[in-house]
């Protein structure tokens, strides 16, 4: 079955559904262009005279969907001037007689007729094709925990905080884990999400004493939206304020205070703790929860406490992982003891296609639907790979549902990912209407890291987004893969939380034993360890090679780091850490946008500097260009360009932004997103500070001189010297002025798409169907000798 390209009919006339033209944008609150036929009319009158007469009407669900109406409607000409009419007598008694004649009227048949009319259309039904839907192989079944007895979790939430704690698998194993871990230092948890071990291990820490003679406990999240959901449902639970007894720490955004007790900190945020207290001697006890992700950051953490254990023997390690990796944790830390917690687990039935699909996006939207239309009642979730594909497919699924009205049951769409605002992400977690099934789109954070009640439906596609690093070519991309076999394991556990499921995956059977990874590939052996050798260097430990990392990086990749760290001037000729460097390390920042940041003060443009830093990170986020406004929205982006590329044209939004206010309205009018804006300010105000008190600004006033521009380049290459590329002797391309000699391109966002430039600069390289160099701007050849010369003295 599918919707989009209108493979489900309607009896005899497949034509009525005529196509209507989506909103521009929730976020910005565009209205949507709507009919408004007299039919239609007549049924709001009835229903304003009725709620007149206090008698309440039952709308169906079709006119719910109708009546949502602004002041921006649109109607044909010959209906306005009844509509006109009709509010104009709208208190006489011939209105009945009026609505009945337009009715009659438009029986009639016009010259200029734009609509299909259909007698008895009322004795139609719609019904779904069912050559169109996505075949399925007979279910594998996904046994479940025998022993545990069914329970309505969504009945369990409305009783008291205490008995919904009691509830949880976890809390038959309190005694169990606490006495574990005060015999042992060390202890690996594995615990099924859904066990209630985030929420709950840390409480009951605090409630064993762990938080007494000042000390705090400590969780850490490979996701802000992991760590600050869970923070807050923590709080609600112990019944205090977030921010206080309970609170969190992530990039930019620290809600805790001294009297903070337990925290939720992003493992990257934890990591920098070590900088100012390379000993955590706050902490009596550090809970690494999901760990089995393999983070970068909790590599790093897991070789840094396994050190510091031996120097404090009364701090207490958790770490929590799934079941697949846990043996490994346990050797890691020499053999310490392993606590299982089953999860909530029933059993789930596993449907593989019968044959690969070519379009997973497609194919999903098409299993939502036939899902609803022909399984008992239960949540849907879709594992999908970012916030592009959640948007897409929320626009689909909401253009398809106001199509079919009232003639299926009602969906409810909720989305989550990691930029989106946390008021936002917590509808998830909200009941549905009686008789309304909710479908939520999310990433692989609903993999493990939250529990959404409700889902009895899994939707996984099977892939998963990753950051992928070259260090030969330096070229970092962030490209789609085949999800593991194990996260794949862990998706369809999620549809046999509350009772028994279905897990719908795109792919067949034989794919998943021959093709998919049994597990993960660990981040750090596929990302840049720039930031973490710096962190590492200003942590005193210089002999990386020897470093206990679970898994080591390569030779290849540490010292390419070395290098650039070199280049940046963050290390001398002995390897170890300049003032520069030193400095470095006082920004959460990848180590070449805070040589920018440094040098700025220099050349008198560090305010600049830090508009633009601030603001290239979600600059792939920033521009939207809404269904059938696409040329409009691209002509309001070019008013915004500046003739030397996008860190320049960056810096034109954030100035034009502040002129107007910080107005919403001014982004909805430029169609810029302003959510992003507004995380752009707040991490704009963190390097302020950061600024501030390294001693490069004493106040934010920004000066601006005539050369203002020729200072932006000078300090944007300090930091992007080896992100230079020239125009290629063909003029189809470009290549690097040292090292890769592959051809890259500017990207069609660019402002500098349709220029040919002889050389540029670049924020990063995006893989896609060719090399893209994403956030370009113009330099030129005095330039890159005045501030790259060292870099480039071998090529001349």
């Amino acid at each position: 079955m599918n919707i989009q390209s209108g493979k489900g009919v309607r009896r005899n006339r497949s034509e009525l559904f005529a196509q209507e033209e989506q909103s521009d944008s929730e976020e910005n609150n565009v209205p949507p262009v709507t009919e408004v036929t007299p039919r239609e009319e007549e049924q709001e009158q009835e229903h304003e005279q009725e709620q007149q007469d206090h008698r309440p009407m039952k709308k169906s669900r079709h006119n719910q969907y109708k009546s949502n109406r602004t002041e921006y409607e649109y109607a044909l000409p010959e209906e306005q001037s009844k509509k006109s009419l009709l509010r104009n007598n709208k208190s006489t008694a011939n209105t009945s007689w009026e609505v009945e004649q337009f009715n009659k009227a438009s029986q009639l048949p016009l010259s200029n007729e734009d609509k299909i009319i259909e007698n008895n259309a009322d004795d139609y039904e719609f019904v779904f094709d069912e050559t169109q839907f996505v075949n399925y192989d007979d279910p594998d079944i996904l046994s479940g925990d025998e022993e545990q007895e069914s329970l309505d979790l969504t009945s369990a939430f409305n009783n008291e905080i205490a008995e919904l704690r009691k509830n949880l698998p976890v809390y038959n194993y309190r005694a169990d884990f606490l006495t574990t871990l005060e015999n042992n230092q060390v202890l690996i948890v594995v615990g099924e999400t859904g066990s209630g071990k985030t929420t709950q291990l840390p409480q009951y820490l605090y409630e064993a004493g762990y938080s007494q003679n000042n000390l705090a406990i400590a969780c850490t999240q490979p996701r802000r939206v992991a760590a600050t959901s869970i923070a807050a449902r923590v709080a609600y639970e112990m019944n205090v304020k977030l921010g206080h007894e309970v609170g969190y720490t992530i990039r930019f955004d620290d809600k805790s205070s001294k009297d903070t007790v337990i925290k939720y900190v992003t493992d990257g945020m934890l990591l920098r703790e070590f900088l100012t207290d390379p000993q955590l001697s706050h902490y009596s006890a550090i809970m690494i929860d999901e760990a089995h992700e393999r983070t970068i950051s909790t590599e790093i953490l897991l070789g840094l406490l396994k050190d510091i254990i031996v120097t404090r023997p009364q701090l207490k390690i958790i770490i929590a992982s799934a079941t697949i990796n846990a043996e490994k944790f346990s050797q890691f830390f020499n053999n310490a003891p392993i606590l299982n917690i089953p999860g909530r687990r029933f059993p789930v039935k596993i449907h593989y296609t019968k044959s690969p699909e070519a379009n997973y996006i497609q194919a999903a939207l098409t299993t939502i639907f036939q899902i609803h239309t022909t399984q008992p009642e239960g949540d849907i979730l879709v594992f999908l790979t970012g916030q592009e594909e959640i948007e897409t497919m929320e626009e689909a699924l909401q253009d398809s549902i106001g199509k079919l009205g009232d003639q299926i049951e009602p969906m409810l769409v909720c989305s989550i990912y990691a930029n989106m605002a946390s008021e936002v992400q917590s509808k998830i977690f909200n009941k549905p209407p009686p008789g309304t099934r909710k479908v939520v789109l999310a990433t692989n954070i609903a993999e493990t890291s939250i529990t959404i009640d409700g889902i009895k439906y899994v939707v996984d596609p099977g892939y998963v987004k990753q950051n992928k690093y070259n260090p030969a070519t330096s070229m970092e991309s962030l490209v789609v893969v085949p999800c593991s076999r194990a996260s794949a394991d862990q998706r369809a556990g999620r549809a046999g939380r509350v009772g028994p499921g279905k897990c719908f995956r795109l792919f067949t059977k034989w794919c998943f034993y021959n093709e998919l990874d049994a597990n993960p590939t660990p981040e750090i052996l596929r990302t840049n360890l720039t930031s973490v050798i710096l962190l590492l260097l200003s942590l005193g430990i210089n002999d990386l090679l020897k470093f206990p990392f679970m898994d080591p990086p390569s030779k290849q990749s540490i010292i390419k780091s070395l290098e650039l760290l070199y280049a940046l001037g963050a290390l001398n000729s002995k390897g170890k850490l300049t003032k520069t460097g030193q400095k470095m390390t006082e920004f959460p920042l990848d180590p070449i946008l805070t040589k920018c940041i440094l040098m700025s003060s220099k050349f008198g443009v560090t305010i600049q500097i830090c508009c633009i830093i601030a603001m290239i990170s979600e600059s792939s986020n920033l521009f939207y260009r809404p269904k059938g406004k696409a040329e409009l929205a691209d002509a309001r982006k070019a008013q915004l360009h500046h003739q030397l590329g996008d860190h320049f044209t960056l810096l034109n939004v954030w100035r034009t932004w502040k002129d107007y206010g910080y107005s919403k309205e001014w982004c909805r009018d430029c169609f810029i997103n302003y959510k992003t804006l507004q995380r752009s300010k707040n991490v704009y105000d963190q390097l302020i500070r950061l600024c501030k008190k390294v001693g490069l600004i004493d106040s934010v006033q920004e000066t601006r001189g005539d050369d203002e521009d020729r200072m932006i380049q000078k300090a944007l290459l300090s930091g992007f010297f080896m992100n230079v590329c020239r125009l290629s002797r063909m003029g189809d391309g470009y290549v690097k002025l040292k090292g890769s000699t592959s051809g890259c391109f500017i990207h069609p966002s660019s402002a500098l798409y349709k220029t040919k430039p002889k050389l540029v600069i670049y924020y990063e390289l995006v893989l896609t169907s060719k090399e893209y160099m994403r956030c370009c701007s113009i330099v030129d050849d005095k330039l890159v000798r005045e501030m790259a010369g060292h870099y480039y003295a071998s090529k001349g």
